[in-house]
């Protein structure tokens, strides 16, 4: 797996300031998608376990809220196994911190059954506190909505909504 980029200092990917990891590649090739140059799998540096390392250390201050996700595409198959050891890592070292994580993919597509569900999904969903779903529609573009682009994505409460097995939707607070 590859990275594009990694912001130690982020206040719109999430709530709070974030430490957010860009993942290299993806597919859904979404027009006026705002990465474009995340879209090749091989774009950017190789993630490693100094990455992972480097970025376990970047979230340590007390101010960071936790880690985001973003690509590039973080759930497509391969980067999904690229990606579960450092959220493991994540969670052991600050369970207390949240992970939000931006996919293209609707939370169905997901889940068991889903197009890109694989051996390493239901481990990597486990992990991920808040989900927004949905591929960005040009023409559902608001720039009013917080932390997403079109009004077709989700701010989806990932655990509650795996827990009871119906869509929790975030409430801002």
């Amino acid at each position: 797996m590859y990275y594009a980029q990694i912001k130690e200092f982020d206040i719109a990917n999430g709530l709070g300031v974030r430490v957010s990891l860009f993942v290299s590649g993806c597919t859904h090739r979404c027009p006026e998608c705002f990465n474009e140059i995340a879209w090749d799998f091989h774009y950017g540096k190789e993630f490693t376990e100094e990455t992972i390392d480097y970025l376990i250390k970047a979230i340590s201050p007390n101010h960071i809220a936790g880690l985001s996700l973003l690509g590039g595409e973080p759930m497509e198959l391969s980067n999904q196994q690229g990606l579960l050891p450092l959220l493991r890592k994540f969670k052991e070292v600050y369970p207390q911190k949240n992970v939000w994580c931006y996919t293209g993919y609707l939370l169905e597509d997901l889940l068991e059954g889903g197009k890109v569900h694989g051996q390493y999904t239901d481990e990597l969903l486990s992990y991920i506190d808040v989900l927004v779903d949905g591929p960005f529609i040009l023409d559902l573009k608001n720039i009013r909505l917080k932390f997403r682009g079109s009004k077709n994505q989700r701010i989806i409460c990932l655990q509650e909504t795996l827990a009871s097995k119906n869509i929790v939707l975030w409430q801002g607070n």
